[in-house]
């Protein structure tokens, strides 16, 4: 009894812990043996509170009613949960219960500052630890670290006379004269291994202040206890520098042979203790020299000299993290390695180059940061020109690269100089000549031996001008179409294009590049990490600031991009993590170049260009940089949103830009990642339209959406990303789902697949199983238009029904029709044309019902369809080539003789078989890359990918062709009064009918599918009209021209069916025709050919024709 009771009251709180998940009113509670609970629903907020009539502690009958890490508190009919101290909701939104446990509040990760600075913070359930760093103590040592108790660095006291020897206090006292007399300034640094944060470069950020704080403290407190000669207090911060991260500081000793070793193994534990990663070699005496103080230019000879000291052991030298000594074909090291030369330098030589000296404790580091120019381009214009030999004023321009000045020089003596200069000349009437003007680098005498540092242009004056009809006094004389080339307006560097029509010089190609992005562009190749965050703000600043000049410059615009991609690739190149303040730059320079207002500049770039590619060359670098991003952060530009942010479960995000309400859904991932999300409003207008299937039907394709970039950490793998578009013009159908494939150079929709957008009107959802960059095509021309959907449909049911009207009659009249061998095998020609069509018609309303609820097609449900719609179509070309066959063995094969069972058994192999096996071929070669269907439109072949559909064309058209073969063959013999000797009038009956039927459905069908594949490489709406008519009433040719025109048929029918009536008018109808005087038709007189053909050669034939006209090919 008494485990019964327990086990009641367990039940009771169990029940209980349930109930508490709504909202109830508990009317009666009673423990007597009959237990009556009496609840009814109340429409208060939901506070996990019961009131009841008889009080019972629930907190006391189950421990588990608010779920683990929580007070239960029991009022007189009210319950209440809450945290304790540590713990909070799991839904901060709701009070906690048994759904809405506590969990532990992570003290240090949402309060970085929760135990003061120089400390760690160790997170524990419900609290939290704090540890002094290494070489620090709290404030007050007796009491543990805290936001009250903070980390600091130990006083150092003297030591009292009685531990101490009294020689040892002198330094103590005697220290400042000490130090003023005989201190070293030592150099030092630290390699930690660690990718380079362009934020370390920034003295302001929270990161160099942590980290410049915390290593110079550490490196002051261990140098004070460890390094005897070091002066207290004189470590001091200098920077960091790239090469993983180099930590730079100095120090006073006094001394300058010091012994690290003790010192370097503290900081090195120390350090560790902080999570840094230490190079083997990690520390070195680092020392800034200037190997050279020339201004190096491009192709000169460079000698660097390295000065050893005394206790120096060995040099080598490292130019840019790489050993010269690996490159002797570009590098030159003495014997005893102290000088590096380089034969001809580049402007990719620019770098660090680092002298690595080594001695008996720590290396000792010499370095450099050394630039080479790059290499000028002076722009004249064309090398040679021709001006007609009058009294005139000729101009010349000469410009150059920002950074250089420039002179014309004329006979050895200047014209003038600057950097953007002009020389005026005067040519004389009857005094033709020829002038040679140079431009040359001005003040740099040294470079006149490399061509680069010069231009010339050579001024010819002529009399013979007749063939000339251009004339401009910078350009000179031109003739038609002939092209040269001039110097850009004042303000921007380069070439403009022109193109003689006549009267007049037309410019045709600009490629003018603003002065300011000019010399950013030409600084960008020799850039090092450092200098990134400095230069993407001056690039931000020189875009806004001239963002009319800029958008209206094509070739500004491409120098822009090749900016921003150089600088995405050396950010991977050289492992580099681009902090926010860079992004920032970086987005809002291109926020400026994509613009709407751009789109004119982008077509230009963008016309027939496949080679230089600068839109995807963007899209590239926005793709590159996006992976070298750290921490999480939002950036809101005109029209781009990225969003970087850390998930562990589900994730979505909606565009909040103007006019966009783009969704990324994520509905699960692997593990913990870190996402960056870009969405792009107007890249549209940027990126090309041209997709990998080169389909002519959708080659007017349009990006009709955003663009989206998804690029996740460590590159882990997202099996399902969901994308719903914002459909920007609603004219257009046809849409794809579709990524930028940087391999193929087009969009590409391989792992894309459109889904259905339940009730979203206006948007196309997609769902990829990959990460790149996303967006929807979609074409303006539409199969689905409401024209070719009422045609097609209605000329199918039309088809289906003159099907099956065919079938019926030839049951009807089938014994009456195959009395013959000839006739029987025409006939039963005949109805597996009706079937093979009509189950092909049905199969084919079965795969557009399929591909209307579901774009792009889906294999598993349209395979089945368009393997049946191939087979019984290729079956109705192949009893057509039955047909054909019969005609050709009963007309020209007369003495041959073969049983009606081997007929039947050829035509049911050729008629069948044949197709079957090729649909099956057809099915085993393009299953496996799934390229059967079409991903578009509709439920058929495939063409785009594995040209699928030519397994029907190819046979379809080449039976087309061998019934033509067979039907002149037919009418040859015919003509020629050869044919019939040995047939019976039956036969001869059967022959002129399936004569009739190949020599008019052949051609229809043939003509049907012609159109067909018309519509495969035209968007024309009339080729598309054509094919849909013919193909949807193929089912109605075969009625009339098979069936209804056969006369026997009908008069068998009329038989069958008892219609006097039809039959008495027949009669009249036949007797006035008889009356009257016909016109002779070519296959009237064919038919009359043949009966007199046939009557001579077989007048012993037991068997005859009632009919004079059953013979015709057209009846009279």
């Amino acid at each position: 009894m008494a485990s019964k009771g327990k086990m009641l009251k367990y039940l009771l709180g169990i029940s209980i812990a349930i109930l508490l998940n709504h909202v109830c009113v508990v009317e009666t509670l009673d423990f007597s043996e009959s237990m009556d609970l009496q609840l009814s629903d109340t429409d208060e907020p939901v506070h996990h509170i019961r009131r009841r009539s008889a009080d019972m502690n629930t907190c006391l009958v189950s421990s588990s009613v608010c779920g683990p890490n929580a007070n239960c508190t029991n009022q007189t009919g009210i319950i209440s949960c809450s945290c304790l101290d540590g713990f909070t909701a799991t839904n901060l939104s709701f009070p906690a219960s048994i759904n809405n446990t506590c969990t532990d509040i992570n003290e240090c990760l949402f309060s970085p500052s929760v135990c003061g600075p120089n400390a760690n913070c160790t997170n524990k359930a419900g609290s939290f630890n704090c540890s002094c760093l290494y070489g620090f103590t709290a404030t007050n040592s007796s009491l543990p670290a805290s936001i009250n108790n903070t980390c600091r660095v130990p006083t150092i006291t003297p030591a009292s006379p009685t531990t101490q020897a009294p020689t040892t206090q002198a330094p103590t006292t005697q220290a400042p004269t000490a130090t003023a007399a005989t201190a070293t300034v030592v150099g030092m640094s630290i390699k930690i291994v660690q990718t380079f944060d362009t934020s370390l470069t920034d003295s302001n950020s929270m990161i160099y202040k942590y980290l410049s704080g915390l290593i110079e403290t550490g490196i002051n407190t261990i140098y004070s206890y460890k390094l005897t000669g070091y002066i207290s207090n004189s470590t001091k911060f200098s920077g960091f520098r790239s090469g993983s991260v180099i930590v730079d500081y100095t120090i006073s000793a006094t001394s300058n042979n010091l012994n690290f070793t003790a010192a370097h193994t503290d900081i090195s534990a120390f350090l560790r203790a902080q999570g840094f990663i230490l190079a083997d070699d990690a520390f070195a005496r680092s020392e800034q020299k200037d190997f050279t103080t020339d201004e190096l230019y491009p192709l000169q000879k460079l000698d660097l000299n390295c000065i050893p000291p005394d206790f120096a052991k060995g040099i080598k030298w490292i130019v840019n993290n790489k050993d010269p000594a690996l490159d002797n074909t570009r590098y030159i090291i003495s014997n005893n390695n102290s000088t590096l030369t380089l034969k001809n330098v580049s402007e990719s030589d620019s770098g660090r180059y680092s002298c690595i000296i080594q001695t008996d404790t720590i290396p000792y580091i010499q370095w450099q940061n050394i630039a080479i120019k790059k290499r000028p381009n002076i722009i004249v214009g064309d090398e040679y020109r021709v001006f007609p030999c009058e009294s005139n004023n000729v101009t010349l321009r000469c410009s150059v690269d920002a950074g250089y000045n420039i002179e014309w020089v004329l006979n050895g003596t200047v014209q003038s100089s600057g950097s953007d200069i002009t020389v005026n000349y005067a040519t004389q009437s009857g005094n033709c000549m020829e002038e040679t003007f140079t431009c040359r680098l001005k003040g740099l005498s040294q470079l006149l031996p490399y061509s680069y540092s010069w231009s010339r242009v050579i001024v010819k004056t002529s009399t013979e001008n007749s063939d000339y009809v251009c004339k401009n006094t910078e350009l000179g004389l031109g003739k038609k179409n002939e092209e040269t080339k001039g110097i850009c307006r004042s303000g921007f560097k380069g070439t403009i294009t022109y193109r003689c029509d006549s009267p007049d010089w037309t410019p045709v190609q600009d490629n003018c590049v603003l002065d300011v992005i000019d010399e950013l562009k030409n600084r960008v190749e020799a850039l090092i990490v450092e200098e990134i965050p400095g230069f993407m703000a001056n690039l931000s600043s020189a875009t806004v600031q001239n963002n009319v000049n800029i958008t209206q410059s094509a070739a500004t615009v491409q120098a822009i991009v090749f900016i921003l991609f150089t600088i995405a690739n050396f950010s991977q190149t050289t492992v580099t993590v681009i902090d926010n303040p860079v992004m920032v730059n970086y987005l809002k320079t291109v926020n400026i170049i994509v613009s709407g207002n751009v789109s004119n500049t982008w077509n230009k770039l963008n016309k027939g260009n496949t080679t230089e590619n600068t839109s995807t060359e963007l899209l590239s670098a926005i793709e590159k940089i996006s992976d070298r991003l750290k921490d999480e952060f939002v950036i809101n530009e005109t029209s781009i949103q990225l969003n970087r942010t850390t998930i562990n479960n589900s994730f979505s995000i909606t565009s909040t830009l103007p006019n966009s309400t783009t969704e990324i859904i994520i509905p699960q991932v692997p593990n913990v990642i870190t996402i960056t999300i870009i969405i792009f409003s107007t890249l549209d207008n940027v990126l090309p339209n041209r997709t990998t299937n080169n389909d002519s039907r959708i080659s007017d394709v349009r990006i009709n959406g955003d663009v989206v970039v998804v690029k996740v950490d460590n590159n882990v793998k997202l099996n399902n990303i969901y994308f719903a578009f914002d459909i920007t013009d609603q004219s257009l159908g046809n849409p794809q789902c579709v990524f930028w494939n940087f391999s193929l150079d087009a969009w590409d929709s391989t792992g894309c697949k459109v889904k259905p957008s339940g009730n979203k009107a206006g948007k196309i959802t997609c769902e990829c199983n990959h990460t790149t960059s996303f967006s929807i095509l979609m074409s303006p021309f539409s199969d689905k238009s409401v024209l070719l959907a009422y045609i097609t449909y209605i000329g199918v049911g039309i088809s289906m029904a003159s099907l099956v009207i065919c079938l019926i009659i030839e049951i009807i009249v089938w014994k009456s029709m195959t009395r013959n061998d000839t006739s029987y095998m025409r006939h039963v020609s005949i109805v597996n044309i009706a079937v093979s069509l009509l189950i092909a018609n049905i199969c084919f309303i079965i795969g557009a019902a399929v591909a209307e609820q579901e774009q792009p097609t889906s294999v598993g449900r349209c395979s089945p369809a368009v393997f049946f719609m191939h087979f019984f179509y290729l079956g109705l070309f192949f009893w057509m080539l039955i047909s054909a066959l019969l005609l050709f063995y009963r007309t020209v094969m007369v003495f041959s003789q073969m049983s009606r069972a081997t007929m039947m058994a050829i035509a049911f192999i050729v008629g069948y078989g044949a197709p079957l096996l090729i649909a099956v071929i057809t099915v085993a070669s393009t299953a496996g890359p799934q390229n059967y269907i079409t991903k578009q439109l509709a439920c058929w072949l495939n063409w785009n990918e594995s040209r699928a559909l030519l397994a029907f064309v190819i046979p379809a058209l080449t039976i087309v062709a061998i019934n033509f073969v067979v039907l002149i063959v037919v009418l040859y013999k015919m003509l020629r009064r050869g044919v019939g000797a040995t047939t019976q009038p039956d036969e001869k009956h059967a022959l002129v009918v399936i004569a009739r039927c190949v020599a008019i459905l052949t051609p229809i069908f043939g003509l049907t599918w012609g159109f067909g594949i018309g519509t495969m490489v035209s968007r024309e709406v009339g080729i598309h009209v054509v094919f849909t008519i013919l193909n949807s009433l193929q089912g109605l040719f075969v009625l009339v021209f098979g069936t209804l025109l056969d006369r026997k048929v009908c008069e068998s029918l009329r038989e069958k069916l008892l219609l006097p009536k039809l039959s008495s008018s027949h009669t009249k109808s036949t007797s006035a025709g008889s009356s009257s005087t016909p016109k002779v038709t070519l296959f009237q007189m064919m038919r009359r050919r043949n009966v007199d053909n046939v009557s001579e050669a077989n007048t012993s034939s037991a068997v005859t024709d009632s009919s004079d006209g059953s013979y015709a090919l057209v009846n009279s």
